[in-house]
């Protein structure tokens, strides 16, 4: 051992060697950039709302949405001052604004209020919902119903809340969006099969059916969009084959099908036993705001004590039921309600295709459609009878294919022939005259990107 103090030689050179290393410098980090906050939303969907915007003021075409009515809106409405034949409304039995409908729920406010102020589960039950849900199981020969504050979310909930990831969901490519997003939420698996294609939706059940669990399948009654209705006979058939439930939506089939306006079943002759699932709206034949379920007492007890969109949201509004049990009750008395608005459906079909105008697969129920197969003829055309004095709505893309635009016109029992007439005659005049208008699209494309 060495008597040096210290470090050896050798040490001493590592050492040194070390030290001499310098350690790098850490680098100042970036000045962090501000990032742009984005605005919320999608932004496809807000580039399609711009670019219609947009293309409309290009056209010298006025927004047809969300124009006040100052009324009740019938066969006829008032907007800014001015009387309208009117074909944008629901009213199809024309009971909203019945003085029997307006008493009932102005004598549920009196003794309810306007509001059960809570969920049904909670405190917010009332009289007046058992009685409207008895009537809706009894119209459907159904055990029990179910009524919820939002016709829309009613579809959502339930088929949300019915099935999940180990089943398979079915539905009509037609089918309203409420159904669609119902099927997205519940987590199944989920196929369209193409519009009122049983032998197709056979065909799907066949290749799938045994990898899921359950199978359900959605249709609609009476689409509001083409105004044709399902062979609900064959779809009972192609579900009983398969074990698959089936759901049918009567939004805009009750009060319009059928000689008692009992819907899709009534007027198919099918037991609506068949049907394990009735879906259906307030906001129309009912004159009110919410939807419905009818079913078996079990399913309907398990969706009142489950089901997100019932047990968290509020009761419905006691004069909102009061009118819908009204309505219901005059829909059984008053069955030339439902006789009126099946003959006007089917009258202005007729003079429709007197005039040469493409309806589409309407049955000629309540719901017509003239195709006009160009979002700028539909649009310029509403434009056009707007003016004289006719209120209708364009579809026009994304909300359809471009092909598929159209005028949709909703009929009621309080419109009268020779207002259908007059209205097919114009109708027919204003899209001839709308048509021989040319327009470069080309030109327009660069009018509307330098909007």
């Amino acid at each position: 051992m060495s008597k040096d103090f210290g470090l050896s030689g050798d040490a001493k050179a590592k050492l040194l060697a070390r030290v001499g290393v310098r350690a790098p410098l850490v680098a100042e980090p970036e000045p962090e950039v501000a990032r742009p906050r984005l605005p919320l939303g999608r932004p496809e969907v807000a580039a399609d709302l711009s670019m219609m915007a947009r293309a409309g003021a290009a056209l010298g075409i006025r927004d047809p949405f969300f124009r006040p009515h100052e009324g009740v809106a019938g066969a006829t409405t008032v907007i800014d001052g001015r009387s309208y034949d009117n074909f944008v409304s629901y009213n199809y039995l024309g009971l909203n604004g019945d003085v029997r409908v307006n008493e009932a729920a102005k004598d549920a406010v009196d003794r309810y209020g306007t509001s059960v102020s809570a969920s049904r589960i909670v405190s917010g039950e009332r009289p007046i919902h058992r009685a409207l849900e008895q009537a809706l199981a009894d119209l459907y020969r159904t055990e029990d119903a179910l009524t919820l504050v939002s016709g829309h979310a009613t579809n959502v909930t339930v088929i949300g809340h019915l099935v999940g990831r180990d089943d398979l969901i079915l539905h009509d490519s037609l089918s309203h969006n409420s159904i669609v997003q119902g099927a997205l939420a519940s987590g199944a698996q989920r196929l369209s099969f193409p519009h009122n294609d049983f032998d197709e939706l056979d065909r799907m059940l066949s290749a799938r059916r045994a990898q899921v669990e359950r199978a359900l399948i959605v249709v609609e009654g009476h689409y509001s969009m083409d105004g044709d209705i399902p062979d609900l006979a064959r779809l009972v058939a192609v579900a009983k084959r398969h074990r698959a439930h089936l759901m049918v939506d009567e939004a805009h089939s009750l009060g319009v099908l059928g000689p008692r306006g009992h819907g899709i079943f009534e007027h198919a002759g099918v037991d609506p036993a068949h049907v394990d699932i009735w879906m259906g709206t307030l906001s129309k034949t009912l004159s009110g705001c919410g939807g419905y379920i009818a079913a078996s007492a079990e399913l309907i007890d398990y969706l009142r004590k489950s089901a997100p969109g019932f047990v968290y949201s509020v009761g419905l509004p006691p004069p909102v039921a009061a009118a819908a049990l009204a309505c219901l009750e005059i829909m059984r008395d008053e069955p030339e309600r439902v006789a009126q608005v099946q003959a006007n459906g089917a009258h202005f079909l007729k003079a429709c295709k007197a005039a040469g105008l493409d309806t589409g697969p309407s049955i000629g129920a309540a719901i017509v459609p003239v195709m006009t197969g160009s979002s700028i003829v539909a649009a310029r055309a509403a434009d056009r009878l707007f003016d004289l004095g006719i209120n209708v709505q364009p579809i026009i893309y994304p909300a359809v294919p471009e092909q598929a635009a159209r005028l949709r016109f909703f009929i009621s029992s309080l419109h009268r022939p020779e207002q259908l007439d007059r209205v097919a005659t114009t109708l027919a005049d204003v899209l001839a005259d709308v048509a021989k208008q040319r327009v470069d699209l080309a030109e327009l494309a660069g009018r509307i990107a330098a909007a």
